[in-house]
């Protein structure tokens, strides 16, 4: 039986053209059918504060830099979106008088305009929101040298290649309407995915790339990020890939409810936890990966209930 088509953008995949059973089952998911999902390589935690939340999302970098020396350097793969924890990661780091000579930080993302990533004065730069929130923000006596703080790049060689050699700890997420990684969107309806979206195997092979961004993924970066703005946001960005997320030895995403909705937040627990892949939603394909923590703000994550406004 054919696929239906996308409710969304008629030339994409995504989340709309999955059987109907999975769509209704996810649906149906309380917060405490959710925590149960919970299996060996998948963990559910819900915190019933903000504050918890976002000192646990900080607390991630800290156990990681904590874990690098000069023989042995650890890294952490980090987001913007969230990006509360930022200044928390600064703030905990200067009190503790932890010193990040030997860590590393990876740049999960940035856009991409004109041939080239963004520079770091266009206003939605991820680069600068980094290092504003966090890393200008820690006491120059502690601070990650330059060379340790690794952006991607429109030319992706340098970052893909910065992979080798360092422990990626944990690369945290966030997850957008579209059910993404990083930008790790669904693909194009065209050409020999006309029909059928990649293999879970396909989409597994894309490391660190440009990519064209999922038209909900535009909406939604506009309604977060830029009050609106639809015609300030990039269309295209450089993302890490799949590849280069295998290579973290634990994958955490974090949703406060922000980024994505009550029903998204329930369909990937779900396909994470019974092992659905399906590249239409790439967030479930991470049901490989050995080690995957989904981390909830319990009234962010709302109900599936009809409510009209």
């Amino acid at each position: 039986m054919a696929r239906p088509i996308s409710k969304i953008a008629p030339d994409w995949w995504d989340y709309t053209t999955l059987d109907e059973e999975i769509l209704t089952d996810a649906a149906k998911l309380t917060p405490e059918d959710m925590l149960g999902l919970s299996r060996e390589g998948f963990k559910v935690v819900i915190y019933d504060s903000l504050q918890e939340f976002y000192i646990a999302e900080a607390l991630e970098y800290i156990s990681a830099w904590k874990q690098s020396t000069p023989d042995n350097p650890v890294g952490i793969c980090g987001p913007i979106g969230p990006t509360e924890q930022l200044p928390i990661v600064a703030q905990l780091v200067n009190a503790m008088g932890l010193s990040l000579k030997n860590a590393h930080f990876w740049g999960m993302d940035e856009w991409y305009m004109d041939g080239r990533e963004v520079p770091e004065d266009h206003p939605l730069s991820f680069a600068k929101t980094d290092k504003a929130l966090c890393f200008d923000r820690i006491h120059p006596d502690l601070a990650m040298p330059k060379n340790n703080l690794h952006f991607p790049k429109a030319d992706t060689s340098e970052y893909i290649k910065s992979w080798d050699g360092i422990r990626c700890a944990v690369i945290q997420g966030g997850q957008g309407e579209v059910k993404h990684w990083a930008f790790n969107d669904p693909p194009r309806r065209d050409g020999q995915y006309k029909d059928v979206p990649p293999s879970p195997e396909e989409y597994l092979k894309l490391g660190t790339r440009v990519v064209d961004l999922h038209p909900l993924t535009i909406i939604q970066n506009a309604r977060t990020s830029g009050g609106g703005r639809l015609d300030m946001v990039p269309t295209q960005a450089v993302t890490v890939g799949p590849v280069e997320t295998w290579k973290a030895e634990k994958v955490s995403i974090w949703q406060a409810g922000n980024h994505d909705n009550p029903f998204g937040q329930r369909l990937t627990t779900l396909m994470i936890a019974k092992k659905i892949p399906d590249a239409a939603v790439p967030m479930s394909l991470l049901a490989l990966h050995p080690n995957v923590q989904f981390n909830f703000y319990r009234h962010g994550i709302g109900t599936c209930e009809v409510e009209m406004h």
